[in-house]
């Protein structure tokens, strides 16, 4: 039996802490209308949006735009919660404060699109593309596995776990395989993130808290910790500077690190 439409949202939504994203995705199929087609033409949400009045919101939850192109649009403040937007093009887009919780963007194209104090709780992006993407001041919970994330911004970012309500699994930043090369996490959140094997060469950390952030077997050579609260930071088979693994004060398993 398969789960409804918002049954799935929210169940993927809840990211587990050691479930993989392959599981969460079982019983649900991708080829079906609602995760394949879009309700809606290019034209049409641009017609919405023209007829949205100041001080109105858009509300696209829970409707089908997948595969739209709706690159370069102003999403911004837009309501996106538990819309399906698989392997929808929005680079260059603006979606600033807009609401994506439970958003499904499975091999969604972001790339260049801003994203600026964005809501993304409990959203599916797996396999993304965000190349060069802001999501600084956003509250980023969300799968990001193997997402490539090049150059992204994540400045001032809350990208840490809900202890809040733990009840279907531990809601935190999933970035795990990753590619992260030269992204800016300036002073965002990270704290019990989900880095495993992700490629971070020269991505800047500083004033940053990778607080209990399981970062197994993740690239981060060339990456700068300037200030970065790392109190239980797992190095296990991480690739780090020599220089910047002695700056992470509290992290552990350094033992077990490839230091270059």
């Amino acid at each position: 039996m398969r789960i409804g439409l918002l049954g799935a949202s929210l169940l993927l939504g809840l990211v587990s802490a050691e479930a993989p994203a392959q599981d969460m995705l079982r019983n649900v199929d991708l080829a079906q209308p609602a995760y394949s087609q879009s309700e809606f033409t290019r034209a049409e949400i641009e017609a919405r949006l023209a007829a949205t009045k100041p001080g109105e919101t858009l509300d696209l939850s829970m409707r089908s735009l997948n595969g739209l192109d709706l690159s370069g649009l102003d999403l911004s403040g837009v309501n996106l919660r538990a819309a399906r937007l698989v392997k929808a093009r929005l680079a260059g887009a603006k979606l600033d404060g807009a609401i994506l919780d439970q958003a499904w963007l499975l091999e969604a194209d972001l790339s260049g699109a801003s994203l600026r104090g964005a809501h993304v709780f409990a959203a599916q992006l797996q396999r993304a593309r965000a190349e060069g993407a802001d999501f600084s001041k956003s509250r980023l919970a969300a799968d990001l596995t193997g997402a490539d994330l090049r150059g992204a911004l994540f400045r001032g970012a809350d990208m840490s776990a809900d202890m809040k309500n733990q009840s279907m699994g531990l809601m935190r930043a999933v970035l795990r395989s990753a590619k992260l090369d030269g992204a800016h996490f300036d002073g965002a959140d990270l704290s019990r993130a989900d880095m495993r094997y992700a490629r971070a060469p020269g991505a800047i950390f500083d004033k940053a808290s990778l607080k209990d952030v399981d970062a197994a077997g993740a690239d981060l050579t060339g990456a700068r910790f300037e200030g970065t609260k790392a109190e239980g930071l797992s190095l296990d088979s991480v690739r780090i500077d020599r220089g910047a693994a002695a700056t992470l004060k509290g992290a552990v398993d350094l033992d077990r690190a490839y230091l270059q």
